[in-house]
C-alpha cells in the first residue's frame, strides 16, 4: 500500500494472481473500508492510496479472505499516517468492520485465539499454546463456496445436547493442540454443531475427509464455512496426508492442492515496499 496524488476518495486496487480477477476497488472494498475506518478513527483527513495485493488466500473458500483484506487495510492504512492507532484499537476496528472476531484475531494476533464478548461487553482474546509436533494440512478445493449458502444450511436451533459435547470436545481439542496429544485432538475434533448439515454442500468432501484420516490424520474438519478441508496430524504425516487429500478430490472431479502448514504466532506485520 502507498500514498498517490488525489484526493482522499481516490482508490486504486492492483490485484496480482487470477484467484482475485473478480475483486474490484471503490468504497465497498473491504481493503478501502479498513483503510476510511482508520482515518476517521485517527482524525485523519484521508489519502489516496493505491493497494497491490497478492492473494495468498483465495476467497470463497473458508480461508478466511475477508478478514485478511481487512487486517491488510488497517495495518497499512495506519503505517502510512504513521502509525496513530494502537494494535488493540486496530483489533477493535476489525472486528467491528468483520461483525464477528472469527478469523480477525487471529489475522492480526497470530497463533490460536479465543475470543469472547465478556459481560462487560467488552471482547476478551485469549492465546493457547498450539505445540509445533501438530501440524495443519487444509486441502484447499477450485469450487467455491459462499458463505451465505452455508449459512443457509444451518438450523435455526440446535438441541442443547449438542452444545454440550461440542463444549465438552473443545477442552479436549485445546488440550490436545498444547501437548500434541492426538488422540485428544481426534476426540476433540467431532462437530454437531455446522458440520452435519454442510458437508454434503462440499462435493467430494467426505471422500478427502475419509482419506486424510485413513493417511493418518488425527482429525478434519470443514474449514470455515468450506469447502477447504483443514486435517490435524504428527509433522511426519503431513506430506501422506496432503497426497491422499489431493487425490481424494481429483477422483470427484475437483483440482485441489494441500499444503502442510505451521502456525505463525507473530500476528501481522507492517514491511515497506521494494519501491518506498
Amino acid at each position: 500500500m502507498r500514498r498517490i496524488e488525489g484526493g482522499g476518495e481516490r482508490f486504486e486496487l492492483i490485484i496480482e494472481g487470477s484467484e482475485g480477477s473478480h475483486l474490484r476497488g471503490g468504497p465497498e472494498n473491504l481493503v478501502y473500508r479498513a483503510a476510511q475506518r482508520v482515518w476517521k478513527a485517527a482524525g485523519i483527513e484521508p489519502v489516496a492510496i493505491e493497494a497491490r495485493v497478492r492473494l495468498a488466500v483465495p476467497p470463497a473458500r473458508g480461508l478466511g479472505s475477508s478478514a485478511t483484506a481487512i487486517v491488510a487495510g488497517l495495518m497499512g492504512a495506519n503505517a502510512l499516517v504513521g502509525e496513530p492507532l494502537s494494535k488493540e484499537k486496530l483489533l477493535e476496528l476489525a472486528i467491528d468492520i468483520e461483525g464477528h472476531p472469527d478469523n480477525v484475531v487471529p489475522s492480526l494476533l497470530g497463533g490460536l485465539c479465543m475470543t469472547a464478548k465478556a459481560a462487560s461487553q467488552r471482547w476478551r482474546v485469549v492465546r493457547c499454546e498450539w505445540t509445533s509436533t501438530v501440524k495443519a494440512v487444509v486441502a484447499i478445493p477450485s469450487i467455491r463456496l459462499s458463505t451465505s449458502e452455508a449459512r443457509r444450511a444451518m438450523p435455526k436451533t440446535i438441541p442443547v445436547s449438542d452444545a454440550v459435547v461440542n463444549l465438552g470436545a473443545l477442552t479436549l481439542l485445546l488440550q490436545g493442540l498444547r501437548t500434541g496429544n492426538g488422540d485428544l485432538i481426534s476426540d476433540g475434533m467431532h462437530d454437531r454443531l455446522h458440520e452435519p448439515y454442510r458437508w454434503r454442500l462440499i462435493k467430494g468432501g467426505d471422500q478427502v475427509k475419509q482419506a486424510a484420516m485413513d493417511a493418518g490424520a488425527w482429525g478434519c474438519a470443514i474449514s470455515g464455512a468450506g469447502p477447504s478441508v483443514l486435517a490435524l496430524c504428527a509433522e511426519d504425516k503431513g506430506m501422506a496426508v496432503s497426497r491422499a487429500m489431493v487425490r481424494a478430490w481429483e477422483a470427484a472431479g475437483v483440482a485441489s492442492r494441500a499444503p502442510v502448514l505451521n502456525v505463525q504466532t507473530t500476528g501481522s506485520q507492517w514491511q515497506p515496499a521494494d519501491d518506498e
